[in-house]
């Protein structure tokens, strides 16, 4: 079956349906790897490690969104 085929039948099918068989595509697409899960985590801790020292500028609402 080609792919225009498929979206042409799926798009017959009711809106819960569509959504389902999107979500079920998106799923497949969106696997997380291990190793950037792992860097992600250790640059977490080590951010966290330089506020905690108060290695780290921070900034408060009001100004990362540019509110008096």
């Amino acid at each position: 079956m080609q792919i225009n085929e498929i979206v042409r039948e799926a798009l017959q099918l009711p809106a819960a349906a569509r959504f389902e068989i999107m979500d079920l595509i998106r799923q497949s697409l969106d696997k997380p790897d291990p190793e950037i899960e792992r860097i992600w985590g250790e640059e977490a801790l080590h951010r966290l490690a330089a506020f905690d020292a108060g290695r780290s500028k921070t900034y408060s609402m009001d100004e990362v969104l540019g509110s008096d």
